[in-house]
């Protein structure tokens, strides 16, 4: 048997992801319940600095070793514009909107991916994951209902998320090909703490985004908690993904859905109308076909590339 073969282990697997999509919208619903009392530049600030606490923790007890070299940092800062852009987009869709509003929006990522792969990676698209994106999108437009009369022009934000959330993914397909995964979660972290302080000087001009120091042990403690759980939560996803392969991995990510609506209602007193359900069904139903077909392919490309070629005769 081979070691990657022994490696996986696909029960602890699924585990790991579901407590890493918890562990985030649990996050999530923190987040919302301070937003009222901090910026979201700060919370962002907060979310990843904080998270160095577990990160380089992990890496010093379990990984034994802190790789910090790299060869692209300007793919790193790419990685860390997109990922910093969707993160803001996210957070502050959570104090805009119902927080399974914004997580059941904010899952379109997947569809957004596809699209841009084919103009940023060159992959070819086939019928199948067309009809999948274009089903995700009229599950967009179930939850939005544009032209309804009651479309919330906030439900634009974790959709604009989403778009960030797929460029970063793109680009961390890109730097996965020479960087190992905990190398990209450090600098993306180290790029979200330094670029949320830009967020800084504009209470002067808008006192609503001026920076808070926390009134008190709690929210000083809430603060601290949003990163360890934000650093906690990704630590756990990497690992999830070392120990399974994606295709049974990556629709666990969709139990985000279950988790938000849950903390809503429990948290807020949030009841999802059935269009939200209904668009949210159709959503994750695109995505996981979506990663399906992207695992049959890529099992596809794999099988062929380890077919020797025919020798050439004359």
């Amino acid at each position: 048997m081979t070691s990657a073969a022994s490696a996986e282990r696909p029960i602890q697997a699924i585990l790991l992801m579901n407590l890493a999509v918890f562990i985030f919208t649990a996050m999530d619903g923190i987040i919302k319940s301070v937003s009222g009392s901090f910026p979201t530049g700060e919370l962002v600030f907060a979310r990843n600095l904080f998270a160095f606490l577990p990160l380089l923790t992990f890496m010093l007890v379990v990984e034994r070793r802190i790789n910090l070299r790299t060869s692209r940092p300007w793919s790193h800062v790419w990685r860390g514009l997109m990922g910093v852009s969707a993160m803001f987009c996210y957070f502050l869709s959570y104090k805009l909107l119902p927080l399974s509003d914004a997580i059941a929006l904010g899952l379109s990522g997947p569809i957004f991916l596809t699209v841009l792969s084919v103009p940023l990676l060159g992959e070819q698209v086939g019928w199948r994951r067309w009809s999948a994106v274009i089903l995700g999108f009229v599950g967009v437009l179930v939850m939005t209902r544009p032209g309804s009369g009651i479309f919330d022009p906030a439900a634009l934000i974790p959709l604009l998320a989403s778009v960030f959330y797929a460029l970063a993914m793109i680009s961390i397909r890109k730097l996965a090909q020479t960087e190992p995964p905990t190398t990209i979660v450090f600098y993306f972290t180290l790029f979200a703490v330094l670029a949320s302080l830009v967020t800084l000087p504009l209470g002067a001009i808008d006192p609503a985004l001026a920076w808070a120091w926390p009134a008190d042990g709690k929210e000083l403690g809430l603060l601290i908690l949003i990163g360890i759980m934000g650093g906690s939560a990704q630590i756990a996803l990497t690992i999830a993904f070392r120990r399974g392969a994606v295709s049974l991995v990556a629709p666990f990510d969709y139990m985000a859905l279950v988790y938000g609506f849950l903390i809503g209602f429990f948290l807020f007193e949030e009841v999802p109308d059935a269009y939200l359900i209904g668009g949210g069904a159709i959503v994750v139903t695109s995505g996981i076909y979506i990663i399906h077909r992207e695992t049959v392919l890529a099992r596809q490309r794999r099988r062929a590339a380890t077919i020797p070629a025919m020798p050439v005769t004359e």
